[in-house]
């Protein structure tokens, strides 16, 4: 039997991350929430995830700093990232680009069907 991937879901908004969550688990993958920066760089740390859903905008720790630590070290640098935020201006989505993200998502734009389209994308081979 072939195991779920792990998605890690970092992000402060726990409505949104439990129905992200709720949508990600029902196609099939595995979800693990943290609630802040610095527990979801303990959770990648601890547990590399098959991809990350980061907010950028997180009460402890800037997550633009958070993607520079994820694919600076450890075993999770070579997860994909996806950024959810509310921040869209092209220097934001530039920044999460060159910090590595492969994709940036508004918030105000976003379809959970989308999203599970896209994580499927970066991580189902």
């Amino acid at each position: 039997m072939q195991t779920k991937k792990k998605i890690l879901i970092i992000e402060d908004d726990v409505f949104l991350s439990k129905l992200l969550a709720r949508q990600l688990e029902d196609s099939g993958f595995e979800t693990v929430l943290a609630a802040n920066g610095k527990e979801g760089l303990a959770k990648a740390v601890a547990n590399p995830a098959d991809l990350v859903l980061l907010d950028v905008m997180l009460p402890d720790v800037d997550g633009f700093d958070i993607l520079s630590q994820l694919k600076a070290e450890g075993a999770s640098k070579d997860a994909p990232v996806i950024i959810i935020s509310n921040l869209g201006q092209a220097e934001d989505i530039q920044q999460s680009r060159q910090l590595g993200a492969v994709d940036h998502i508004v918030k105000s734009d976003l379809s959970l069907d989308e999203l599970v389209k896209k994580v499927k994308q970066y991580i189902v081979k």
